[in-house]
């Protein structure tokens, strides 16, 4: 997909380079209804899929009486776990895969209740939606485990990979002057994106064509591939823009295989819709959390001792660690540390990825018991942090490649006010509103990952940028023509970016905060090489205007091409192109490190997290950082809460668009003000069925829960993080929010809640 939008309408120049207060090219697009999103594709021919769920929690499917739905009017076909679809396993996020196993997306056993057991295809949506409730089947149930907090769930399975530890923790603690040791706990959480997840699926012979929203185009066509033996070349997945992804839509999931199943089967393009309710059980959000944090400190509140135990619940049949300890090991210094996590099987669907995995839970509870030994010790909670302040990685031992968080402590807290708060709870009100001022931090590491980009200068003096990566929001389309402009010295109108095809250059997952880096990195190295390129043509070609000027060097500026001295020979990208007799100039270039060069280092790089560098791979630790100020008033007579101010400063490296960079920190904000106050998957612990599975009944934050935000940036360009000195943005927004806003509530009110969301019947 091409965006040609007004690049610039301000009218600044140097918003076209990095650093640019851009607005986003597909604004326009999105809100005048011109972006077509992958369920909106005009495919002809297309018939329409529905899955049918599971209603029991555990168990196996007995019996599938099609017989009704098959004569219903317009089903064309049915599909049941009796039904093989010739599908083999396809290798995990890391390029792991078993030998030669069968695949089957519809299963004879069941593990949570909504589980896909069937699906019907027919002419139309309609058709099939009422073909599907005519599908009888028949279970035997069997016994179910259906949430953490079920007294068959027990302890769970400690996992030896996330223990983390060094000095002796437990004796520090017992011999501390100050303890504090309390117990806190995060519901099930739901990623609600407001584009649904679905794909149109179309065989032309044995190539693949896909249109799903994808926050990982290669990655996920290599899943389609493996599923049914291609080659990864013969799948091609569209996704030029994605409504919302938080970490859902990185992944090809069963309805996915369902779907392009149907559609080989049928010989015909087939569309699966996963509707709203499905969306709670087709795919995993965040799993529950339970942790205990004790904390020892002397009088002074400087920490002796950090112990840590947590758990999250994973799904019976695959493990996936919503690790409660990711951030505590971070955060302060402390020379005693024992953390340990454990995963308890439930009747679920496998978690995922929710915005900031890990770090959001963990952040919850250390944030919420620094708060709790601040008025164990007396002591204000900022100055506390500064008295815990780690100068270098607690865990690695490694220097910080930048840690601007004293910065963010202080900018924060001058720009909100911190130093009028006083200290006692329930001290601060305004009529029948008691009012609570809260902190916390936050974290999330710097991911370096691969990626590739094309760069294409063409005769009429555009520029094109072409890669695989993804825009979901997040800017990536005007990030990259801001890359490319200041390298090339063109306006940012000239720029052309394509983006959203898993046939194009390609990328890392739109993830951990990582893609930013990794593309820009890309783009700068191709823009670089195209620019030296271009230069060497017009020093060099005997047709150049440039071939006898004696000139050593020249300078590319507003699309022109000079002789960098006064009076000069100065020529258009296009007048030296026509000189030259070239349609264009192209360079390819990717961030691979050296020795992964060849095709199959490429192709890894691209579809796996092989090539993925974690915060310590190098001889720094590398992290953003955030704190988040927070002011709340709770009704003395109800226990309502509202969250009617916030200042939240950063630490993200260089910024590379403002508005853009703000854009992201204020969504993570948003999204942690929901999962404090509303946030909450229910439970029928009859039947383990979500049911809360829809926007009516599972709360998120709205324009009217939403107070004025104010975010500043505190960074500094850290060249270890990336090529261009940023770090990750779109994740570390979300992270310390519900905290703060816990401990404002306790400065209101004089309650603690650990659990959340926060809501008035736990402040009665």
């Amino acid at each position: 997909m091409t965006i040609m939008e007004p690049r610039n309408k301000r009218g600044d120049a140097s918003d076209g380079t990095i650093g640019g207060r851009l607005s986003r090219f597909d604004g326009k697009l999105k809100i005048t209804g011109s972006a077509t999103y992958a369920l909106e594709q005009p495919v002809e021919g297309l018939a329409y899929a529905v899955l049918v769920q599971s209603r029991i929690a555990a168990g196996r499917v007995v019996k599938v009486d099609t017989t009704r739905a098959e004569a219903a009017p317009g089903t064309l076909l049915v599909l049941t776990p009796d039904v093989d679809l010739g599908l083999k396993v396809a290798s995990d996020w890391y390029g792991n895969r078993p030998d030669n196993q069968p695949y089957h997306p519809l299963s004879h056993n069941v593990s949570f209740n909504g589980q896909a057991v069937a699906a019907v295809i027919a002419e139309t949506l309609e058709q099939a939606t009422e073909a599907a409730r005519l599908v009888d089947i028949t279970y035997e149930e069997g016994p179910a485990v259906v949430d953490l907090d079920d007294p068959d769930a027990g302890e769970g399975k400690l996992l030896d990979a996330l223990t983390v530890s060094w000095g002796d923790a437990e004796a520090a603690l017992a011999a501390s002057a100050v303890r504090v040791e309390e117990e806190y706990r995060t519901p099930r959480e739901y990623h609600v994106t407001i584009e649904p997840h679905g794909l149109i699926a179309k065989w032309d012979g044995d190539q693949l064509t896909i249109w799903e929203p994808s926050q990982w185009t290669h990655g996920m066509a290599r899943t389609y591939a493996e599923w049914y033996g291609l080659p990864p070349e013969n799948v091609r997945i569209v996704s030029p823009f994605i409504g919302g992804g938080f970490g859902s839509k990185a992944t090809a999931y069963a309805y996915g295989a369902v779907a392009t199943a149907a559609a080989r089967k049928l010989g015909r393009a087939v569309k699966l819709a996963v509707a709203r309710p499905q969306t709670f059980t087709a795919y995993g959000g965040r799993a529950a959390t339970r942790q205990t944090i004790a904390l020892g400190a002397n009088a002074d509140g400087v920490l002796q001792s950090i112990v840590h135990r947590g758990a999250s619940e994973t799904a019976t049949y695959a493990d996936f660690p919503e690790q409660t300890n990711a951030a505590t090991p971070l955060m302060y210094a402390v020379e005693n540390f024992s953390a340990k996590h454990s995963i308890v099987p439930v009747n679920t669907v496998v978690p995922g990825a929710l915005r900031a995995p890990g770090k959001n839970p963990s952040a919850f509870g250390l944030e919420s018991a620094m708060d709790e030994l601040s008025y164990a010790v007396g002591i204000d909670p900022v100055e506390l942090r500064l008295r815990n302040y780690a100068e270098a990685d607690p865990q690695s031992g490694k220097p910080w490649s930048t840690r601007r968080l004293r910065e963010a402590l202080a900018e924060g807290g001058k720009a909100f006010g911190w130093s009028r708060r006083s200290f006692e709870p329930r001290s601060m009100r305004d009529g029948r509103q008691l009012i609570g001022w809260g902190v916390a931090c936050g974290t999330f590491p710097v991911l370096r990952a691969s990626s590739e980009a094309l760069i294409r200068i063409l005769a009429d003096g555009s520029v094109e940028v072409v890669s695989g990566a993804i825009d979901m929001g997040q800017g990536t389309y005007t990030i990259l023509a801001q890359t490319a402009a200041e390298v090339l010295g063109v306006p940012v109108e000239s720029i052309n970016v394509r983006l959203g095809d898993s046939s194009l250059p390609g990328a890392t997952v739109a993830g951990g905060s990582m893609l930013a880096g990794a593309i820009t990195g890309a783009v700068h190295k191709a823009a670089s090489a195209a620019r030296d390129e271009l230069i060497e043509l017009a020093l060099n070609d005997s047709a150049s205007p440039f071939r006898d000027t004696g000139a050593n060097t020249l300078t590319l500026a507003s699309g022109r091409i000079s002789v960098p001295r006064d009076g000069g020979l100065s020529v258009s990208i296009p007048e030296l192109m026509t000189a030259l007799g070239r349609d264009s100039v192209e360079t390819r270039r990717n961030t691979l490190p050296d020795g992964e060069q060849g095709p199959e280092g490429h192709r890894k790089a691209w579809t796996t997290m092989t090539s993925i560098k974690g915060p310590t791979a190098g001889e720094f630790a590398m992290h953003s950082w955030c704190a988040h100020f927070v002011e709340v008033k709770v009704d003395e007579d109800f226990g309502t809460v509202r969250v009617s101010r916030m200042v939240s400063a950063f630490d993200c490296g260089r910024i590379y668009n403002p508005k853009l960079t703000e854009s992201q920190w204020r969504g993570g904000i948003i999204m942690g003000i929901g999962q404090a106050l509303l946030e909450e998957g229910l439970v029928d612990p009859r039947n383990g069925r979500v049911i809360n599975n829809n926007l009516g009944d599972y709360l998120v934050a709205t324009n009217a829960d939403i107070p004025p935000i104010e975010v500043i940036s505190v960074g500094i360009p850290d060249l270890n993080a990336s090529v261009l000195g940023g770090k990750g943005v779109g994740e570390v927004g979300i992270v310390g929010v519900a905290p703060a806003i816990a401990n404002a509530v306790f400065h209101a009110t004089g309650k603690r809640v650990r659990d959340l969301p926060i809501t008035l019947e736990k402040l009665q």
